[in-house]
């Protein structure tokens, strides 16, 4: 989210998140604060291997919520930043799933998105049956590809750990600008 009348028109849907791409070869790449920030949701900035004290930075400029990471950050890297954390990890098989182990107990959420060869945003869904192998104790928040089709298939997908679902790319009009009517749309299907 990068345009401010944009970020309007999503916070007054009744979101619980709003991100930030701080990541320079994104598309959706924030390279200077908008002119409004939300203040009824949550702000969450997206990090990939990005140097720490960057983070912070940028964290506390735009008074960030959580940070996400969804790069290779190490266990070390996540205790040094003492601020609220989603770990993002690209998930093909339930084998995936055991990488979030060293996480555990470090952040408060799990992300989970399509393995793909750049980091979020790639439209495409893997198979969430993979995560029936989920064990954990850490929440997380479902991603991959979720569209303006897909209401159906979020509300049938169940599991106790699961808090909520990411909406990104395709539910953009262009790279960081998202189509409200869709949104408002997909919503009142999943919360019938």
């Amino acid at each position: 989210m990068r345009d401010a009348e944009n970020i309007r028109e999503v916070e007054v849907l009744g979101i619980d998140m709003m991100g930030f791409i701080f990541w320079p070869k994104s598309k959706r790449y924030v390279s200077e604060r908008p002119e409004y920030l939300p203040k009824r949701c949550q702000r969450v900035g997206v990090f990939v291997d990005e140097d720490i004290n960057q983070v912070k930075r940028i964290a506390n400029d735009f008074a960030l919520d959580f940070i996400q990471l969804h790069g290779s950050e190490s266990p070390d890297f996540v205790r040094s930043l003492n601020h609220k954390i989603i770990k993002a990890f690209n998930i093909a098989t339930a084998e995936d799933l055991e990488q979030t182990k060293a996480y555990e107990g470090l952040v408060d959420y799990f992300l989970f998105d399509t393995k793909a060869t750049l980091p979020g945003g790639s439209g495409q869904q893997f198979d969430w049956s993979v995560l029936d192998a989920y064990n954990g104790d850490t929440p997380f928040l479902l991603s991959g590809g979720i569209g303006p089709d897909d209401a159906k298939r979020v509300k049938a997908f169940h599991h106790e750990k699961c808090i909520g679902i990411d909406l990104n790319s395709r539910f953009e009009l262009a790279p960081g600008l998202k189509n409200v009517d869709e949104i408002k749309r997909f919503l009142e299907k999943v919360r019938k």
